[in-house]
């Protein structure tokens, strides 16, 4: 369970600067971490925890190397992202400590006889496989997962518990899908069909059928709870490597372009287009049919109603403050209008004075 520096480094990149020939077995915070552990400084200012860390080894960039005053009993691995070279170790540790999975169907598990099923893949207690599905290599379906007709699961995805894939979807390789996520189920699609107004109206909401299917590219992460609703004649589309946090809801036809980030509780109506590299925070609510361009980043409760055809941060939400502040806010808001009024009559009556005296 232990890797040295070189094994490591062989494996990741970057340099040894120390002992290459360290073992490390585990990861830590720097004021955690113990001398078979390694740890990582992803900003300057905590510089001064890599001198008393009892790491056996740190993960730094080269300029925050050069700003360590005691380099004694511990050695490092210089790389330009820390951060992303810790994340990607602690997945090798992750491996190195998981039971290796062992292919097999439960004696649970319903599969369709024209179900596609790979030889290397896992399908646990209750698992259901519909007529046509396929299920790719080194895919494991956790208990309760379900696959509808015609669906397909890329190579290396892991769904987790109580996930819902409904008929005519995709998912690329490598997905990963968290327990209860639904994707495929109904667009919310309905056509008006009411007569009348007040008590005299009459009529009902005609369902408009969800024929589309929904396309996930590879390497997308979808988290807990989420839902993505299938299209209504065109597909919804996730493109590759998208990371979508709990509780999260994609309406029909929408197309997230790759790389985007979608934190939770954030919900975004159907026909919406977001770029790549797009960065949506929580409890952001996007309108439909309007389109985000790439690098796109909207903070966290803020309402998006038109296009954002420019790179940039925007922001909708007012920001919490003191509850007294916010009454003196909301007086004044109330009364823009009439403050509007005001100066307008001022304005007019200014000219006026001004267009007299010159007469």
């Amino acid at each position: 369970m232990a890797l040295t520096l070189e094994e490591i480094v062989t494996r990741f990149g970057g340099e040894i600067a120390g002992d290459g020939s360290r073992p490390i077995r585990g990861l830590a915070p720097l004021d955690q971490a113990g001398p078979d552990q390694i740890a990582f400084i992803a900003n300057p200012k905590y510089l001064p925890q890599v001198d008393t860390t009892r790491a056996g080894a740190v993960l730094i960039s080269a300029a925050d190397l050069a700003g360590v005053s005691s380099r004694a009993s511990r050695s490092f691995i210089v790389t330009p992202n820390p951060y992303a070279y810790f994340a990607r170790l602690a997945q090798a540790f992750l491996d190195l400590a998981a039971p290796p999975m062992v292919p097999g169907v439960h004696a649970s598990a319903t599969v369709d006889p024209t179900a596609q099923i790979a030889a290397s893949a896992l399908l646990g207690p209750n698992v259901t496989v519909e007529a046509g599905a396929v299920i790719g290599e080194q895919v494991r379906l956790d208990a309760n997962v379900f696959i509808g007709r015609g669906s397909r699961v890329g190579a290396g995805s892991h769904l987790y518990p109580n996930v819902s894939v409904y008929h005519g979807c995709t998912l690329g390789e490598r997905a990963i899908i968290h327990s209860g996520a639904v994707i495929g189920s109904d667009g919310f699609g309905f056509a008006p069909d009411f007569t009348g107004n007040g008590e005299d109206r009459t009529g009902n909401w005609v369902k408009i059928p969800q024929v589309g299917g929904v396309v996930i590219g590879p390497d997308v992460e979808i988290g807990a709870n989420t839902t993505i609703d299938r299209g209504a004649m065109a597909d919804t589309v996730i493109e590759a490597c998208v990371k979508i946090d709990n509780l999260v809801q994609i309406g029909h036809n929408c197309r997230i372009g790759a790389y985007t980030v979608i934190a939770g509780c954030a919900g975004i109506a159907g026909s919406t287009t977001l770029g790549k590299h797009c960065m949506i925070g929580g409890a952001v609510g996007i309108a439909g049919h309007v389109k985000l361009a790439d690098y796109v980043i909207v903070t966290a409760k803020s309402g998006v109603s038109k296009s954002l055809l420019k790179p940039g941060i925007y922001t909708s939400a007012f920001p919490a403050v003191n509850h007294t502040d916010w009454n003196k806010s909301a007086a004044l808001m109330r009364n823009l209008d009439k403050l509007r009024d005001r100066i307008k009559a001022l304005e007019a009556a200014a000219h006026d004075a001004s267009t007299g005296s010159k007469l």
